[in-house]
């Protein structure tokens, strides 16, 4: 169930046009938000389209640094 929204994921992805397990695994940060997905979210929760790429891009930076920690330290800054 998506609360604030008061619907369930069945009626959710019917509603968004993409399947119960697409909108299980975009919940639980297993795909990507994608522009297309950005687009649906976008309409459907009336935020912009923008903010849930936002969202992903800030998700893939905080992965990425965890990831990436100490070889990001071994790489010398030149600015």
């Amino acid at each position: 169930m998506l609360p604030r929204l008061g619907v369930s994921i069945s009626q959710a992805a019917r509603e968004l046009g993409v399947t119960r397990q697409t909108l299980h695994r975009l919940m639980a940060a297993q795909v990507p938000v994608t522009p297309g997905i950005a687009l649906r979210l976008g309409r459907y929760s009336g935020r912009p389209a923008e903010l849930w790429l936002l969202l992903q891009q800030a998700h893939d930076l905080w992965h990425s640094r965890r990831v990436l920690r100490s070889q990001l330290t071994r790489i010398p800054s030149r600015g």
